[in-house]
């Protein structure tokens, strides 16, 4: 950053949003004319510059820094997607969307705040809740993300559907109360409810969830010794503007509201690896057909925009060792400028062995210990925790890891022998669901020029070649068109995909790459007729892989929010572009399969899902027989 006319101003195309120019988007909008009493935003980020340009960028190169927004009038549903130069102060397009057709922008806190109030004042829900014995002022009613369903009236009107949580006191985890059988629908243009389903009255479960509370916790354990974690010459990595530089590794560090942490320019040796690499979208989907839950699949990066909801991370909590913290600015729904203090954390870690060996004939014993930068943040939407931790190794090895916590969402338990959910406390449901996280992959290794080949272990048969039957090989497929690369992973065949430059040989005359490792973990589970299915189809393959398009981010499309389906993914993947040698991006699915236990119960252990990107033949040889020996008195 540099200071401009005093003013905070961004010296390279990707550094991230400063309150200066939060400020300045919110003046150009207001000079325009597209601001109003009842206008909120519903997303404000920086509109990066294509890859070419920021390929092109040197020193002294003229920058122009544009901002997307998406504005909501909450009086009339009007919404608009407006393109925003804050260096020349024009707004460079305004369009108005069709929100029958695009689907409707992202929930907004303004909104929260209105259900509740909403489903208050309507006679039918307070008439539910007599019937039950329930005063309406002790129920959180939550908002939650419509989808897509054929109910009449509703195509084009900007929906939310909410479920009740009794509250007993301020300090009640409502989670623990479902107030099930109930359910509302909220036009939230009209502030009205449309429906009340009052399908089935069950009990609210009455035992408390208070985690936080030590009368139901009892007393801590006393018998945790001290951890410190200590670098007294300091870390090893070094910050610079957005720059992060450790080891041989070197990437810019953003963020914005709808994709959270975003890495960037990842290199190794100054040798590229991935442009751009972020969680492109994560839907949770829940396996409930209950008339009052059928409806359950949050996408909380396209609904919600879970950047928005970042924590503050705290030494000693959240992050142990010697951290380095980044904050980062957003905009509230107002346009302010708001500062999420410490919202991306920075530490490396020892992580076990890196290699060893104590050789018969020569008698030498030697180890070295692998150390990794960690980056990462972590969000709260709703009574999900998710924390997204990337990890660089000292060998070349990238991995991504999400950690889901919190406190599952619950239900009523009818009783034994119910089909879609564990009984976590008495009465209490917790219902199955998934978490599928999407993460977006802008591959770049060792320049422009990739592709991608399917690698897996196949059995050889019996015969000439194989007389005694203990040959297996690997096979490989090149994935040539965008048709041909909508993979599923299978771990019985230890299937990998292996991204290759074929212009850039080893000395071995093999194309450089590295190398994703999926878990593979279930995709998608709903059915192929099933509107999530339609919404949520990047989550059906572990892997998609496209040709690079800069307006072509995010894994359901641009406008998730009570979209019918088909976008992001199904609708580019049509048009069959060619994949082999081209600039590629991959699109990897990853995920939980949750079947709640009691032990997640009142607040779930974090849970974890990852994936792996290798260095394969990137390198001529280990590329850490420099790492020096530990030098602490323990290893000698």
């Amino acid at each position: 950053m540099t200071i401009v006319d005093g003013l905070v101003a961004a010296s390279h195309p990707l550094d991230r949003v400063t309150k200066d120019e939060i400020r300045r988007v919110k003046e150009v909008l207001a000079e325009a004319g597209l601001l109003g009493e009842s206008v909120r935003y519903a997303f404000c980020g920086p509109e990066e510059p294509s890859k070419a340009e920021v390929l092109a960028y040197g020193e002294g190169t003229e920058l122009d820094r544009r901002f997307r927004v998406l504005l909501l009038d909450l009086a009339t549903g009007d919404s608009h997607d407006v393109l925003i130069s804050v260096t020349r102060s024009t707004v460079d397009s305004a369009i108005r969307l069709d929100t029958a057709k695009t689907g409707q922008l992202p929930i907004i806190d303004s909104e929260f705040e209105l259900v509740e109030e909403v489903v208050a004042g309507d006679q039918r829900w307070v008439d539910a809740l007599a019937k039950r014995g329930i005063d309406p002022a002790s129920v959180r009613a939550v908002p939650l993300s419509a989808g897509v369903y054929d109910e009449p009236d509703e195509t084009g009107r900007r929906l939310l559907r909410t479920i009740g949580f009794q509250q007993f006191h301020e300090k009640d985890h409502p989670w623990a109360h479902p107030v099930d059988g109930l359910s509302a629908y909220v036009d939230m243009t009209r502030k009205i409810v449309t429906k009340v389903i009052d399908h089935q009255v069950f009990p609210v479960p009455a035992e408390p969830g208070n985690f936080d509370d030590p009368e139901q916790v009892g007393p801590l354990r006393t018998t945790l010794k001290p951890i410190e974690i200590t670098q007294p010459e300091g870390p090893s990595f070094a910050v610079s503007g957005g720059e992060v530089s450790w080891q041989n590794w070197r990437l810019r560090i953003g963020f914005n509201e709808r994709e959270g942490l975003t890495l960037h320019q990842i290199s190794f040796d100054d040798r590229p690896i991935v442009y751009r690499a972020s969680i492109a979208e994560m839907v949770v989907p829940y396996a409930d057909p209950s008339p009052v839950r059928f409806w359950q699949n949050y996408f909380d990066a396209g609904e919600y925009m879970f950047g928005r909801y970042t924590n503050s991370l705290e030494l000693g909590c959240d992050c142990l060792g010697e951290i380095h913290y980044e904050d980062v600015v957003i905009a509230d729904d107002f346009g302010e400028p708001q500062t999420l203090r410490n919202a991306i954390c920075m530490h490396e870690e020892d992580f076990g062995v890196l290699w060893k060996h104590s050789d018969l004939f020569t008698g030498s014993s030697e180890t070295r210990r692998q150390r990794r930068l960690v980056i990462s943040f972590f969000t709260t939407v709703g009574n999900y925790d998710y924390g997204f931790y990337w990890y660089f190794s000292l060998d070349g090895t990238i991995q991504c890891e999400a950690k889901a916590t919190g406190v599952p969402f619950t239900s009523a338990f009818p009783g034994a022998g119910h089909p879609y959910a564990t009984e976590v406390a008495p009465g209490l449901g917790a219902p199955f669901h998934q978490h599928l996280f999407s993460a977006r992959l802008d591959m770049m290794v060792d320049g422009l020029t990739n592709a991608v080949e399917e690698v897996e272990a196949v059995r050889v048969p019996v015969g000439p070649d194989n007389p005694y039957g203990n040959a297996f090989r690997e096979a490989r497929t090149r994935l040539e068109r965008e048709s041909d690369a909508q993979r599923m992973g299978d771990q019985s065949r230890a299937r990998t995909w292996q991204i290759v430059n074929p212009e850039v040989r080893n000395r071995f005359g093999r194309p450089v790459g590295y190398a994703l490792y999926p878990e593979g973990l279930p995709t998608l589970l709903a059915d192929e007729s099933s509107s999530i299915h339609q919404r949520a189809a990047f989550a059906t393959k572990h892997l998609w892989v496209t040709a690079y398009d800069p307006a072509e981010r995010y894994s359901a499309g641009d406008f998730v929010n009570q979209h019918p389906g088909g976008g992001g993914l199904p609708a580019w993947t049509s048009a069959d572009r060619p994949v082999d040698g081209a600039d590629v991006v991959l699109w990897h699915t990853f995920g939980l399969t949750h079947f709640p236990r009691p032990e997640d119960w009142p607040i779930m252990p974090v849970d974890y899902a990852g994936f792996t990107l290798k260095p394969i033949g990137f390198f001529d040889r280990n590329p850490t027989l420099d790492v020096p020996p530990s030098s602490n008195g323990h290893c000698h």
